[in-house]
């Protein structure tokens, strides 16, 4: 019996035009060259977090676009926590893409137009927690080896365009040697 290859798709795509923890699902998004996701309010050239705006000031958008892997939600359900796509404030949900193995660089082009470039990891923060008590200790694990962020990847837009639930998703690894996926700092290293 051969087995079951999948393909890397797109399952929804969100978006909020206010600073907002969850976002609302779309038919389809319009992702734009060096800014993020038309209309939402982390889109633009600088950093749109308020919190960093007010500790850092004018930086660059290094958290334009937020995937996360339908698989860890599926996993969350399975620990007792209902999170449905969108509601961890991400823009676009994937399955069959370990997302968080892929290393800094990683291109993904999703759909027929758009290409993102990944950036890092998301750095969960206690809003998870206020979202739904006990969320965060799922999705941050300390171990010897260090903080495991399990809460999406951040990425730039390299190539705009549309979106849309059912895209498929090609990966183009960067280079070797490969840097692992770390938090996205809110400073650009040499800034």
């Amino acid at each position: 019996m051969p087995d079951v290859i999948t393909r890397p798709v797109v399952v929804s795509v969100h978006r909020s035009a206010a600073h907002a923890f969850s976002k609302a699902a779309s038919h389809a998004v319009q992702l734009i060259a060096g800014l993020g996701v038309e209309g939402d309010a982390h889109a633009g050239p600088h950093d749109q977090h308020v919190y960093h705006i007010r500790k850092f000031g004018k930086v660059p958008n290094l958290r334009q676009v937020h995937l996360i892997q339908t698989e860890t939600l599926d996993e969350l359900r399975g620990r007792g926590h209902v999170v449905r796509p969108g509601e961890l404030g991400e823009n676009i949900a994937t399955r069959d893409l370990d997302l968080l193995a892929l290393p800094t660089g990683t291109r993904l082009a999703l759909g027929p137009e758009a290409v993102i470039e990944l950036t890092g990891l998301r750095n969960p923060c206690v809003q998870i927690d206020r979202f739904q008590p006990g969320l965060m200790s799922q999705l941050v694990a300390r171990t010897a080896a260090g903080v495991v962020r399990k809460c999406g990847v951040m990425s730039i837009v390299v190539r705009g365009g549309e979106v849309k639930p059912g895209d498929p998703i090609t990966v183009t690894l960067p280079p070797l040697p490969h840097t692992p996926l770390t938090y996205v700092p809110p400073v650009p290293a040499g800034a």
